[in-house]
């Protein structure tokens, strides 16, 4: 048996130590993940929200801004479930069908989310990879820029710009884009700054790479890990709070638009009458909100090196 580098002898069959991959990581975090019940629950719960509002125009029994009941609606009277044939949900107090409006308003949400999760992305990605690539004077400028935005409550913060922009769907998207772009920025910067000492970024700095070089093809692939469970934890946040601003009338559009946010803000005269009004969408957002939460944290624990070992 041949000695081993340095002198020391590796006794026989032993494992030898293979470096850890990208794709090995990534392998093992969806091994991981298949195993965890919660995750399997959120990527179900994901899984029919997305379906939902994908074939919405083939689920939904009639248009998201229809009133085919409005003729069966009274002063005192709104059909529940149940009540009339052909709206299982009962309608409205505009004469809409329920169950055709939590079906588009799937849709509005899903749209909503993903955009100002998108926006919030690649805002603070920006933000993140010019503080963490550069440093000094410029990491410090940036970092307190985002410091002052943390500051204000997150919520608050994209209640001002839908306000600012106007009452319109993309002014919502912007705004809890807007909103979401300072938790990026500090999370990738604090990943890049984590990955500089790493042996890979000190053997591109020894073969002279440039800093460009090192960061972009390097430091930033090797640091988007955090991003991609923060982006799945934020989509259950952009929901609740693209309800949330719609229930504050910043959604734009009409009245009986399908939109869970606005279905909230219609029920509330209607709690004493029709009170499943209320509870159908406000079930819808908690349940696609719990997928989102299940899922992203399932991909943290998965991603942990902590517990990757496990």
């Amino acid at each position: 048996m041949p000695p081993a580098a340095g002198g020391s002898v590796l006794p026989e069959g032993a494992p030898t130590a293979k470096p850890a991959t990208g794709s090995g990581m990534w392998k093992d975090a969806f091994r991981r993940l298949r195993r965890n019940p919660a995750a399997i629950a959120g990527a179900v719960i994901v899984g029919l929200f997305v379906l939902v509002a994908i074939l919405a125009p083939l689920l939904a029994p009639y248009g998201g801004n229809d009133l085919p009941g409005r003729t069966e609606i009274t002063p005192t009277s709104i059909p529940g479930p149940g009540d009339i044939d052909g709206y299982p949900l009962g309608l409205d107090r505009f004469g809409g069908d329920v169950l055709s409006k939590l079906i588009w308003g799937a849709r509005a949400s899903l749209i909503i989310g993903v955009v100002s999760t998108a926006l919030g992305l690649l805002g603070g990605m920006l933000l993140g990879v010019i503080a963490g690539g550069l440093g000094g004077w410029v990491d410090s400028v940036i970092m307190r820029f985002v410091d002052i935005l943390l500051s204000v409550p997150n919520l608050l913060l994209a209640v001002s710009i839908a306000a600012l922009m106007g009452q319109s769907s993309m002014a919502i998207m912007i705004a809890i884009g807007v909103s979401q772009v300072p938790i990026f920025a500090r999370l990738l910067r604090s990943s890049m700054i984590s990955q500089r000492s790493a042996d890979y970024i000190l053997s591109a700095q020894t073969l002279g790479l440039s800093r460009r070089t090192i960061t972009m093809s390097h430091l930033l692939p090797n640091s988007t890990g955090p991003l991609i469970v923060q982006a799945t934890l934020t989509l259950a946040t952009a929901v609740i709070d693209a309800a949330a601003l719609s229930f504050l009338g910043l959604g734009g559009g009409l009245p009986q638009t399908a939109e869970w946010g606005r279905m909230l803000t219609y029920a509330q005269a209607e709690l004493a009458v029709a009170p499943q009004l209320a509870f159908l969408p406000g079930i819808c957002i908690a349940i696609t909100a719990l997928g989102f939460t299940l899922l992203g944290e399932s991909l943290r624990e998965a991603l942990d090196p902590k517990t990757r070992r496990k």
